[in-house]
């Protein structure tokens, strides 16, 4: 079995995480996705950010068309903060003995991998699906110090879409799979903002979280 781990705050789901995550699933033909909200901070909220159980709420809507797309509320239950590496670890122990766990990031969030809790650990437990991000390239790979020597022309060819897929291996036997992903022009950070000022966000989002947003009056601070 194969499945992949998309975390992330959510806030709120769209459109784009969609698309990433059907890209992944057909692309790497996994048997499940799990997406897993990340919790409320442990002191005093950010005020851009919603409740977990919104958020929660809202993955639930968005990926009920999806049969292979499920949430864990694993992070939101934690009093505290999440690591990366604990929620991995945990997801091992629940999954079923040779389940095969793919975790899904942006380029941008994995350049800075480095700064992540015990990274030496996490290459360790699961394959690492590196999704493209705009305005990233591929080749900023090869500054980081953990990142397996890769022909530059591998990179680039990823960044010029020539290829869609470059599998990079791990001395723990893993892989870092670098998946180009068509582009999906759209951020939470822009929605909350379109939000606040009243302005229309239907072509950014499910129909059934936009309508979940009016109802709870998420959203309406200034961001």
């Amino acid at each position: 079995m194969c499945i992949g781990l998309l975390g992330g705050a959510f806030n709120p789901i769209h459109n784009g995480h969609l698309h990433i995550a059907r890209y992944v699933h057909s692309t790497l033909h996994l048997d499940r996705i799990i997406f897993i909200p990340t919790g409320d901070p442990p002191h005093k909220p950010a005020t851009s950010l919603a409740p977990a159980p919104h958020r929660l709420e809202m993955v639930k809507r968005a990926i009920a068309p999806f049969p292979h797309f499920t949430v864990s509320d694993h992070e939101i239950r934690s009093a505290a903060v999440s690591y990366s590496v604990d929620t991995v670890t945990q997801f091992k122990k629940e999954c079923p003995e040779g389940t095969d766990l793919g975790f899904i990031v942006g380029l941008d969030a994995f350049l800075d991998f480095s700064s992540w809790r015990k990274v030496d650990q996490l290459l360790t437990l699961c394959h690492f699906i590196v999704c493209s991000r705009p305005g990233v390239a591929f080749a900023q790979l090869q500054s980081l110090s953990f990142f397996p020597p890769t022909p530059p022309s591998a990179l680039q060819s990823l960044d010029q879409q020539d290829t869609t897929r470059l599998d990079v291996p791990l001395s723990s036997g893993n892989n870092i799979i670098l998946l180009s992903v068509p582009p999906c022009e759209v951020s939470a950070s822009t929605i909350r903002a379109h939000l606040a000022l009243g302005h229309p966000v239907s072509h950014w989002l499910p129909p059934t979280v936009e309508s979940y947003i009016i109802q709870h009056r998420l959203y309406q601070w200034p961001v």
